[in-house]
């Protein structure tokens, strides 16, 4: 059991953010199926964008709070670590954006299958980027605090 225990701890941050982007995958597809596949039939382009923005605030706020559990301390660091996060997700919405339109527009594959595929790229890269911003954003938060615990003695 303490082995098991010490794997949890070594791998929490992949085992949270596997299960939360599990999540966020599932708002990502769901959002798209509904917006392209369904009635409503939006263009690919469209609806993606659309699924992109949902599961990007939502994925914000799951790695924030429950896989890095990067504490909310200022305005200041929760806006700055929003726009990291979003702008790391912008470098993934072009891979996202590209990926679609190989798969859709160039080889008229099916949308649905061409997303899936597409998310499997998406997923990987955006673990990095999430990592890097919240773990970076702790680092210099903790530089912060002991250079204000310098200035008080």
């Amino acid at each position: 059991m303490d082995k098991l225990r010490h794997l949890y701890h070594q791998y929490h941050d992949f085992i949270m953010y596997a299960f939360f982007g599990g999540l966020t995958t599932l708002v990502n597809l769901v959002t798209f199926w509904v917006l392209h596949e369904t009635s409503l039939h939006l263009g690919w382009a469209l609806a993606n964008t659309i699924a992109w923005f949902l599961s990007v605030t939502f994925a914000f706020f799951t790695n924030k709070t429950w896989v890095f559990q990067s504490p909310y301390t200022t305005a200041s660091a929760f806006f700055k670590e929003m726009f990291w996060f979003f702008a790391a997700r912008g470098v993934s919405y072009l891979a996202d954006m590209a990926i679609m339109w190989v798969g859709i527009d160039l080889f008229h594959a099916n949308a649905m299958l061409t997303k899936i595929v597409d998310q499997i790229v998406v997923i990987l890269m955006n673990y990095v980027f999430s990592k890097w911003i919240f773990h970076s954003s702790d680092a210099n938060t903790n530089i912060q605090e002991s250079a204000e615990k310098k200035q008080e003695e």
